[in-house]
């Protein structure tokens, strides 16, 4: 049986690659699409095949029957689909970042009180998923850290979802430390980036960029980069198709994708 699916977002460059995906998987059925700004704004593929646009997800979760939500808009909106859908039990697949902690543990506990799957993931890129886990491996031997993340100029949030993930899975092997110098001045504020735990963290917005990111670690008399690179957003659709497969054999919430996938 085909998995049905609503896709929010449609518009967007991650949305419209993710139409293509979904439309091009013998597996999937692109049921319907929620684009709050313009109903009638068609994405390409979307008319000739006669796939409604919703500017009202509950009019589209009544609308159609809906086993998955794959949502790629902005946090502002995504909580609100993404909780409409937990409660009518529509499994979810989020790829919007920004979220409060406050509103990952709403997400979490309605995940759990409706037996409900929900993959939330900063990055879908295997490549990524892999540079984060190797990181987490390198941080066991290398303490000093500083993370460089670059995206396209229209992103919103800083620094990425990706970058911040990256130092919740550091942190859970490395020891607390302040890096650096302890008489360390910034003479134009901002210039060392952000902190977390002592591991700086710094965001590139550039055209011409989509996602980035080098997690670099020094020891003594050596360094260690860990990269990775999506050139083009379809590196993303291959871990979206796999979260789309992975939830539907879920009943609770999952942040991260390597959460699903066979690292050990």
């Amino acid at each position: 049986m085909r998995i049905k699916i609503v896709i929010a977002g449609p518009r967007g460059r991650m949305g419209q690659e993710a139409v293509k995906m979904v439309l091009d998987e013998p597996d999937f059925q692109l049921v319907g699409c929620i684009d709050r700004k313009d109903k009638e704004v068609q994405v390409p593929f979307l008319a000739e095949k006669g796939i409604p646009v919703y500017r009202d997800a509950e009019e589209c979760f009544y609308a159609q029957e809906v086993d998955v939500l794959i949502d790629l808009t902005v946090a502002e909106s995504s909580y609100d689909y993404v909780m409409m859908a937990l409660r009518k039990q529509i499994r979810c697949v989020v790829g919007t970042t920004g979220f409060s902690n406050e509103q990952l543990q709403t997400m979490k506990a309605t995940a759990k009180e409706n037996s409900t799957g929900c993959i939330i993931a900063p990055n879908f890129a295997l490549g990524a998923i892999l540079m984060m886990h190797f990181s987490k491996i390198a941080a066991k031997f290398f303490p000093d850290i500083e993370i460089i993340e670059k995206h396209h100029d229209q992103k919103i949030d800083a620094p990425s979802g990706t970058a911040i993930k990256t130092a919740e899975m550091i942190k859970n092997v490395r020891n607390s430390k302040i890096q650096g110098h302890p008489d360390e001045v910034e003479t134009m504020q901002g210039a060392r980036g952000a902190s977390d735990d002592g591991i700086r963290i710094h965001s590139l917005r550039l055209p011409g960029l989509v996602a980035h990111q080098e997690v670099i670690f020094g020891g003594e008399g050596q360094t260690l980069t860990i990269k990775h690179d999506s050139m083009n957003r379809k590196s993303f659709m291959e871990g979206i198709k796999l979260s789309v497969q992975q939830v539907m054999n879920l009943k609770e919430y999952v942040y991260g994708l390597e959460n699903v996938l066979d690292l050990a």
